[in-house]
Order: C-alpha cells, then structure tokens, then sequence
C-alpha cells in the first residue's frame, strides 16, 4: 500500500492533504462468492447501510446460496425488503452458476477484463457492480469506477471537473494505483461527511 499512497501523493498534492487530514484509506476486503455478489446487487442505486440491514434479514431468514435464492418465492424477497427487479437479478446470477453458465470461484484467477466480460452478461450485474467485485473481492489494484456517485463527486469538488469522460482521462495518471485513488477519494467524502462505514 505504502508504494501506492507514495506514487499518488507524488502525482497530485490532493491525495496527500487526505491523509494528513484524514490518515490513511482503510482498504476494502469481501470474501469471493455468490453472497457478496448478492450484498452488491442490494448496494445498487442504495446506501450501503441500509443495503446492509437487508442483507443481513436475508442471512437471518435462509442460507444465502445459489440453491435457495432461486427457490426463494418472490413473496418472501419482498417481506424481506428486495425489490422486484433486485429479487430479479439475484435469481438470474443464482440461475447462472447453477446452470454452470458463470463459475465464481474461477474468477479469482482471471484477468480483470475477463471477470468483466463474464459477468456483464448477467442482466442487473453492471460496471459498477463488476468494479466493485474485482476491487473488494478480487484486490484489483488498478480500478476507478466512475459509476459511483461518492467518487464523481468528490473528484467534482476537489479537481472541478465535472465531465465523465475527462474524469477518466485525468484518472489515466494514477495507474496503476486507480484502486488506491479510489479508496483516498471515498475516505474524503465519507469522513468529510462524518459517516464511518465499514465495508
């Protein structure tokens, strides 16, 4: 990590004044599966917390596997606070790694485009989604997703700029620490913000 905060810091004194304002990024680890699969599908469009306490319900009520979330009735998703096209999407990924059509636990061994392009196949798993996976579960080193509103944001306020694409293009310096970045920018927002989350 040291290496990666000492390339960063280099190329722009933004990520610096971070840490001396805030120390250093805590660094995200999910265990690889279906169930972090699941918990990403809640996050979307969400905040994590309350993404969490559904998650969470879900565990309490059944095992979170493949096997049951595809026999779960709709119903039951919906006491348990999924909605319809999130009961959708995890039904969709249980039924592709049973149907042998995605294997999860092979992923860790891919290269990151090809983890991508397996699993944007799967209708409700998007960039984001993806980004996420290779980054939390996966420890892609190398990643900016800019699907997400914390780091558009803050990247808005601390850099003004406020176009995507030359977001992506200026992002293009900090490979290929990206992911580390990342975690500096969303450590900004969430500490500026007075908001601990634990990933």
């Amino acid at each position: 990590m040291q290496e990666a905060i000492d390339f960063l810091t280099n190329k722009n004194p933004i990520f610096r004044e971070i840490i001396e304002k805030y120390g250093l990024p805590p660094i995200p680890k999910r265990p690889q599966g279906f169930e972090t699969l699941v918990l990403l599908i809640l996050e979307q469009q969400v905040s994590i917390d309350s993404a969490k306490a559904t998650f969470l319900k879900i565990k309490e009520y059944t095992t979170c596997n493949p096997e049951t979330m595809v026999i779960l009735p709709d119903e039951e998703y919906r006491n348990l606070g999924v909605s319809r096209q999130k009961t959708k999407y995890i039904k969709i990924l249980a039924e592709a790694i049973l149907n042998k059509e995605l294997d999860v636990e092979s992923l860790a061994s891919k290269p990151a485009k090809q983890v991508r392009e397996e699993l944007i196949k799967l209708k409700g798993i998007g960039n984001w989604t993806i980004d996420i996976y290779l980054m939390f579960c996966l420890q892609e080193p190398d990643l900016i997703p800019l699907g997400d509103i914390a780091v558009v944001n803050t990247i808005k306020e601390l850099l003004d700029i406020h176009d995507k694409q030359e977001m992506e293009i200026h992002a293009e310096q900090w490979s290929p620490y990206r992911s580390y970045a990342t975690y500096l920018l969303w450590h900004y927002y969430l500490n500026k913000r007075n908001r601990k989350i634990t990933y």
